[in-house]
């Protein structure tokens, strides 16, 4: 071969080597996401993904994606999108992963890669409570259901339709999961679909409809990374694994969906009807009172309803009365002169509370909180012993989730007996500080609608 043809061979070889040696040089996706000291999620702005409540980012994915913008050492920006758009963002560069209660399908499988599990639900028909005749996936023949268009709802159901199912699927421009199920218990329309999660969630909220039968196998809910993005992939996953082991996975979960399975319908049709009906009364004198001591009023409320159903003249078989069911004793140490009076009642209630939070100085919020609601239902001395417990049994003292394993086993004499303020009724501070929590939920809810 010629020494002219050698230089040319050689040139086409190099030109053809450039393209390798650029992909080389290019650094992965998280390479970068260190270097910038960023990491952008895409998600949703909805109750159930990103929204904000009192000027503070909250959600369930929100909470998710800062802790994992904390295991990276980076920040977190948040990106919301468009249900449909989602995918078109983040191949587009507009953020680096997808939170958004994402099902994964073979479908979107091949537009993007998913992330291990980390949230297993199950699709879920809900109907009115009034609807009796629809108990099984056959009862929905001849009916229009109603879901957001480009959905794991809208896939399954088509393959129901395929497979022989009369069906007639009503396809909605990015209406939310929770405004379809809106619409059901108000009978705008009669059947929308739901993952599970979202379903019992928002039974809550709207204690009028049925969560009937499920339509789907169980499926799982991931995030979702560029195409070939493995080295993100993986650290999503180690991250993801890491937060299950150490329980952080757990207290997220809990502080969104916390005793959604336990539903009492004739509660919170109650609860609801008197947020109407009642609150309006002492709503300005819960506020202040809340106000001046720093808690946020609707779980001020939501703990008034608890104590007494917003009746200013409720009495317990223990003597307690009023709006905040002051013990005599407790009335007098706070300057409560007639504990039937509404708005005496519910500042000396707040008053008493906020002494009861400087207690627990050792906690943060929300933990300090809850621990001070359940110190006002059962004392603070069973809460020292509760606490002394934890300790000798290597929990944290200052960990709600602590307490609320330890406070019932002061019900047996084996713990009770070595304590200092003896025998408690432990499973009722955990029971009443879980119903204010539903009663909260409600009403924040509320206020981000």
């Amino acid at each position: 071969m010629k020494r002219q043809e050698w230089k040319n061979l050689l040139l086409i070889l190099i030109l053809l080597s450039l393209p390798i040696l650029f992909s080389c040089a290019k650094k992965s996706g998280l390479e970068e996401i260190k270097e910038s000291g960023k990491i952008t999620v895409i998600t949703r702005n909805n109750a159930h993904c990103y929204y904000t409540y009192r000027d503070n980012p909250m959600g369930f994915e929100y909470d998710l994606a800062k802790a994992f913008s904390d295991y990276l050492g980076v920040s977190l920006n948040v990106v919301t999108s468009h249900w449909g758009k989602l995918f078109d963002v983040l191949n587009d560069g507009g953020g680096d992963f997808i939170a958004a209660s994402l099902t994964i399908t073979p479908s979107r499988e091949k537009l993007i890669d998913f992330s291990d599990e980390y949230l297993a639900i199950q699709q879920q028909a809900v109907i009115h409570t009034s609807n009796y005749k629809t108990r099984k996936i056959e009862d929905l023949k001849g009916k229009t259901i109603h879901v957001r268009r480009g959905t794991s709802y809208e896939e399954r159901l088509n393959e129901l339709k395929n497979e022989g199912l009369d069906i007639t699927i009503q396809l909605h421009e990015d209406t939310p999961t929770e405004e379809l199920i809106r619409m059901v218990a108000e009978k705008e329309i009669e059947v929308t679909i739901a993952d599970s999660n979202v379903a019992f969630l928002n039974r809550r909220y709207y204690p009028d409809v049925k969560i009937a039968f499920p339509i789907e196998e169980q499926q799982s809910l991931a995030w979702a990374v560029k195409k070939g993005e493995a080295g993100l992939q993986k650290a999503i996953n180690e991250f993801l694994k890491k937060i299950k082991e150490d329980g952080t996975f757990a207290k997220i979960y809990k502080k969104y969906y916390s005793n959604v399975e336990i539903f009492d319908y004739v509660d919170l049709k109650k609860y609801h009807r008197r947020l109407k009906t009642r609150l309006p009364k002492y709503k300005e004198i819960i506020k202040r009172a809340a106000e001046k001591h720093g808690f946020d009023w609707r779980l001020i409320a939501a703990m008034v309803y608890q104590e007494s159903h917003f009746n200013p003249r409720a009495k317990s078989f223990t003597g307690v009365r009023g709006m905040m069911q002051l013990t005599l004793e407790t009335a007098k140490e706070i300057g409560i002169k007639n504990r039937l009076d509404p708005e005496q009642s519910i500042k000396g209630g707040v008053k008493y509370l906020k002494e009861l939070y400087e207690r627990y100085d050792g906690a943060k919020d929300p933990d300090r909180v809850l621990i001070t609601l359940a110190s006002y239902n059962v004392g603070h001395g069973h809460i020292l012993d509760a606490q002394k417990i934890a300790k000798e049994r290597n929990l944290d003292p200052n960990s709600w989730s602590s307490l609320e394993v330890i406070l019932p086993l002061l019900r047996y004499r084996k713990y009770y007996r070595k304590t200092k303020n003896g025998y408690c009724r432990g499973t009722e501070p955990v029971r009443y500080v879980n119903r204010i929590l539903t009663y909260y939920d409600i009403l924040k809810r509320e206020a981000i609608s």
